[in-house]
């Protein structure tokens, strides 16, 4: 079964809140997705790799900025997003069948390409 392009309004989601180390983060996290847990390419891989994202802008920021309040907003909202990762991964793992390199190369493209 072919991949259908991602929705337009995810692509320009990636591109606005994501900076360009984000973006390689996110990228480099849905090859390992395809090809090593052979996960398919789908909404749903978009969305956990965005909320894998998530956590590491926040896991960054408070290595950055250490103070005590930013830490336990940080802890907070880590559970949060881990609850949202945990959910994605167990619906990519419900879902998993082979997936041919065109249909993993046809996922990033539609990323990395320019809108």
């Amino acid at each position: 079964m072919p991949h259908q392009s991602l929705p337009q309004h995810l692509k320009e989601q990636f591109l606005r809140e994501f900076n360009p180390a984000e973006r390689i983060f996110f990228l480099k996290k849905a090859r390992e997705s395809l090809i090593v847990e052979g996960y398919i390419p789908c909404e749903d891989l978009y969305h956990y790799c965005y909320f894998l994202t998530l956590k590491e802008r926040i896991r960054s920021l408070v290595v950055h900025s250490g103070g005590g309040l930013l830490r336990y907003l940080s802890v907070e909202v880590t559970k949060d997003v881990d609850d949202a990762i945990k959910i994605y991964k167990e619906r990519l793992k419900k879902n998993k069948r082979p997936v041919y390199t065109e249909e993993q190369d046809q996922f990033l493209r539609c990323l990395e390409a320019p809108l």
